[in-house]
């Protein structure tokens, strides 16, 4: 469970670092299944598909190394 934990992390802080460059040209973050809306004039952002989809290829690349 632990091991699960840290990989969520590790996606999640990763993800939010190559936001801005890689994850738009990859459509990051815009996949069906993310969340996104604006209430009262402010943007939110959940990208639960993209954070499931990053966990696992994380979890395929650590249970392989």
């Amino acid at each position: 469970m632990l091991k699960w934990v840290v990989v969520i992390v590790l996606v999640v802080v990763l993800s939010g670092l190559i936001q801005p460059g890689l994850a738009g040209r990859l459509r990051l973050g815009h996949l069906p299944g993310d969340v996104s809306f604006r209430l009262r004039g402010r943007h939110f952002h959940f990208p639960f598909t993209t954070t499931l989809l990053l966990s696992l290829l994380a979890g395929v690349l650590l249970r392989a190394w």
